[in-house]
């Protein structure tokens, strides 16, 4: 295991300035996500901790040892880190044993060890069935856990993952969010992980990085940056919310765009106020504070999700599956929300306020 320290550390591409004074310890064992939009600084963040980048500004440290910062630097392949990558990059003419045991094979360790070592580690990834078969015999997600496990054979300190699931299929992908924190929490490795999905970075993070245009826009556990965003940027992006344009005054948020309708209010904000509320906050109910025609609902399963026409808005309502059929296109609803989120309505970073209604 492995501590991870970023200080003051910035990235330019020439003019392009991609990632800004980014400062943070990553602890041992610790499961770290860099989570953003295309574009955002998150892979090159994660670049400069492997050694792949040097920052332009700043300095890295694994452990105390400085690896990145003015004179020094540290090449990737004596930072004791093992790397994942969005393309499996595992070998086509060697088997699954073979494709682990490369990193053990090319640092000369005996062949006793190796068989050892190998055997281990495809056991932990649940692969030891296939260790003589070629990757063109394998699924896409086998293949992706042999780049997991030869990237685990060596026993690094640390463990990257650039945006390992990218290419697998919406099942796939599930299944091996579980299966890598699985590995994680087994082996107590610390692993910095990437990606622009934020139901993995949700799923498999103890902390998430959220970044956009090079800034770190906010860092917390899943649940914080869930439900107590800093800005606009990050409700928006993790999870779905739509925001409404309101007025606070005694006691209530009124909607001018829903004809004037309001819900209860007693923060302290008055005046032109931006409102976000998740889909999932709103619930169906016959005392409902707010009323809407249902214009159409999509039966997903598990949920309804609807389209509710309140004045000139369109609301999002994500009910429970079990309502499709109690529910028909075209009638008239009444809606309570559970709870919201309230910002300035200039969109500046302000603090957001959680009121359950």
């Amino acid at each position: 295991m492995a501590t991870v320290t970023i200080k003051n550390v910035s990235k330019a591409f020439g003019d392009n300035v991609v990632l800004k004074e980014f400062n943070e310890t990553f602890q041992e064992g610790e499961f770290v996500t860099l989570l953003g939009p295309s574009g955002c600084g998150k892979t090159t963040m994660l670049r400069m901790i492997a050694g792949f980048e040097k920052p332009t500004s700043g300095e890295v440290y694994i452990d105390d040892q400085l690896v990145s910062g003015g004179k020094t630097f540290v090449p990737p392949e004596k930072r004791s880190i093992g790397m994942v990558f969005q393309s499996y990059a595992v070998w086509p003419h060697m088997n699954v044993f073979d494709n682990v045991a490369y990193p053990l094979t090319i640092q000369r360790v005996p062949k006793a060890e190796i068989r050892e070592q190998v055997e281990k580690v495809l056991e932990i990834v649940h692969l030891s069935q296939y260790a003589k078969r070629l990757p063109n015999q394998l699924s896409g997600g086998q293949q992706q856990r042999v780049a997991l496990a030869r990237a685990l054979v060596a026993a690094p300190k640390l463990l990257l993952l650039d945006e390992p699931l990218s290419n697998l299929d919406a099942k796939l992908r599930e299944s091996m969010r579980f299966e890598i924190k699985e590995i994680q929490k087994k082996l107590g490795i610390t692993v910095v992980y990437v990606t622009h999905d934020q139901t993995e970075a949700m799923a498999m993070s103890d902390r998430i990085f959220l970044i956009n245009r090079g800034v770190v826009q906010q860092s917390g556990t899943p649940e914080q940056i869930y439900n107590e965003p800093i800005n606009q940027f990050v409700a928006d992006f993790l999870g779905k919310v739509d925001f409404f344009k309101g007025e606070a005054a005694n006691g209530r948020i009124a909607f001018p765009a829903m004809g004037g309708q309001s819900i209860a209010y007693d923060g302290p904000r008055t005046g032109k106020v931006e409102v976000a509320i998740r889909p999932e906050s709103i619930y169906f109910a016959p005392d409902g504070v707010l009323e809407g025609t249902l214009e159409a609902q999509y039966y997903l399963g598990d949920v309804d999700d609807c389209r509710v026409r309140v004045g000139d808005t369109l609301m999002r309502v994500i009910a429970n599956g079990y309502e499709y059929k109690a529910l028909r296109e075209g009638q008239k609803v009444r809606m309570n929300v559970r709870s919201f989120m309230v910002f300035e309505d200039n969109g500046l970073l302000e603090q957001m306020l959680k009121i359950q209604t």
